[in-house]
C-alpha cells in the first residue's frame, strides 16, 4: 500500500498499528488528504481490506466509491524522479491520539478496575494505556498481536474469556474491542454482556441529563432491540432509524444534527469528539458515567430490558421477491399477532443469496414461533 500511494506521487506519514478511529482523527488533525486502514475488522487476518477515509476522516460515501470504481481502468502516467512521493515514519502520532481520546470525558477513572481484551488487534497498546491515564486499574487480554492472531479466541466476537477474566479478577467491568477498534462491547462484573444498545442507552441517558445530547435525539439502525427504543422513550429521548451500517448512522447524524449514534454490534458514533465509531472513546465514556454515577455497570444497563430477538438467516433465495405479496401479507399477521411488545424485520442480505428474518417479541418461544413461520414462508415464496 506504501508503495502504491508513494509511486503514485503520494507523501505518506506511516503510523504503525492503530485503530481505524485514530487512522481517522488523525487525517483530520494532520491535515491529510486521505487516510488509509489495512483492516479486517472483526474477522481474521486472510479477511483483510482496505478502508480509505476523505480529508476530515469521515469514511468515503457510496457515490465516491462507486466513481473510484469506475475509474480503476484508466490510463495514467506515473510520477518519476523528485515527483515521486515521500514515506515518513510517525509512529509517535499514537500519542495525539490518546490525548484527543482523553480530553473528551469528564471526569476520571479512578477506583475502577477493568479488564479489556484488545482482540490482538489494534488496540493493543493505546487502549491499556489511554484507560491506565484515566485513573483505572487495567488489565489487559488479546493485546499480543503476531500479525495472524487478530480476532482469534479474543475481541468483540469472541466474550468467554473476557467473562472469565472479569469474574475471576473480580473486576467491575470488562470491555472487548474488534480488530480494528472502532467498536466496542462491555462485560458487567458478574460477566453479563451488555451490547451496543445498551452502551447507547447508558451514553444518551446522561448526555440527556447533562443537556449534550443533540435535538435529544439518538440515531440508531432497524437492527437495535425494541426493548431500546421503549427505554428511551421513557426516557423522553426520540430514537431516529437508519439502514444498518455505521455509515448510514453517521450520514443521518451529519444530515441533522444528532451528535449520538450506532449500532447494536457496537459501533457507537459521538460526533462530537469523533469522525467514525471509536471503541476507545465509548469505552472511556462509558466507564466515565459508571464512575461518576456510582453505580455499577449492570445497574446502569438496567435502563432497558432487551426483548428476545430471533433472527434466522435463509439462505439460496432469490432476494428480488422479499417484497413479494404472500411474505407481506405473512408480515402483517406476523405483526398483528404480535402487537405493541414485538415487531418483524425481513431484510435481504447486501451480499449473498440470503435474506434475513429478526422477530422480538416478549417471549423467547413467540419470538422463535414466529420467526421460523416467517422463514418457512421465505423458503416456499422466494425460490
Amino acid at each position: 500500500m506504501v508503495a502504491g500511494l508513494a509511486s503514485s506521487g503520494v507523501d505518506v506519514l506511516r503510523l504503525g498499528v492503530l485503530p481505524t478511529p485514530a487512522v481517522a482523527h488523525l487525517t483530520a488533525a494532520l491535515g491529510a488528504d486521505i487516510g488509509v486502514m489495512l483492516s479486517a475488522s472483526h474477522n481474521p487476518a486472510p479477511d483483510n481490506g482496505i478502508k480509505f477515509l476523505a480529508r476530515g476522516g469521515f469514511k468515503l460515501s457510496d457515490a465516491v466509491e462507486d466513481e473510484i470504481e469506475r475509474r480503476l481502468g484508466e490510463d495514467w502516467s506515473f510520477p518519476v524522479g523528485s515527483a515521486v512521493g515521500r514515506v515518513r515514519d510517525a509512529y509517535g502520532e499514537a500519542d495525539r491520539y490518546i490525548t484527543h481520546v482523553l480530553s473528551t470525558a469528564r471526569g476520571g477513572l479512578d477506583g475502577l478496575h477493568v479488564v479489556v481484551d484488545c482482540a490482538h488487534g489494534a488496540a493493543h497498546m493505546v487502549a491499556p494505556e489511554a484507560l491506565l491515564r484515566a485513573g483505572a486499574t487495567v488489565e489487559a487480554i488479546g493485546a499480543r498481536p503476531d500479525g495472524l492472531n487478530i480476532n482469534a479466541g479474543h475481541g468483540s466476537t469472541h466474550l468467554d474469556k473476557l467473562q472469565q477474566v472479569v469474574i475471576s479478577r473480580g473486576a467491575d467491568a470488562g470491555i472487548a474491542y474488534d480488530g480494528d477498534a472502532d467498536r466496542c462491547l462491555a462485560v458487567d462484573h458478574t460477566g453479563a454482556v451488555i451490547d451496543g444498545d445498551q452502551i447507547m442507552a447508558i451514553l444518551a441517558a446522561a448526555m440527556h441529563a447533562g443537556g449534550e445530547l443533540a435535538k435529544d435525539t439518538v440515531v440508531a439502525t432497524v437492527m437495535s432491540n425494541l426493548g431500546f427504543k421503549l427505554a428511551m422513550r421513557e426516557a423522553g429521548i426520540h430514537v431516529v432509524e437508519t439502514a444498518v451500517g455505521d455509515r448510514y448512522v453517521l450520514e443521518r447524524m451529519k444530515a441533522d444534527g444528532y451528535n449520538l449514534g450506532g449500532e447494536q454490534s457496537g459501533h457507537v458514533i459521538m460526533l462530537d469528539h469523533a469522525t467514525t465509531g471509536d471503541g476507545l472513546l465509548t469505552s472511556l465514556h462509558l466507564l466515565a458515567v459508571v464512575a461518576s454515577s456510582g453505580k455499577s455497570l449492570r445497574e446502569l444497563a438496567a435502563i432497558m430490558t432487551p426483548l428476545p430477538q430471533v433472527l434466522i438467516n435463509v439462505t439460496d433465495v432469490d432476494k428480488g421477491k422479499a417484497k413479494s405479496a404472500e411474505l407481506a401479507t405473512a408480515v402483517t399477521e406476523a405483526e398483528t399477532e404480535l402487537g405493541d411488545t414485538g415487531r418483524v424485520l425481513i431484510r435481504p442480505s447486501g451480499t449473498e443469496p440470503m435474506i434475513r428474518v429478526m422477530v422480538e417479541a416478549s417471549s423467547e418461544d413467540q419470538a422463535t414461533k414466529v420467526a421460523e413461520h416467517l422463514a418457512g414462508v421465505v423458503r416456499a415464496v422466494c425460490v
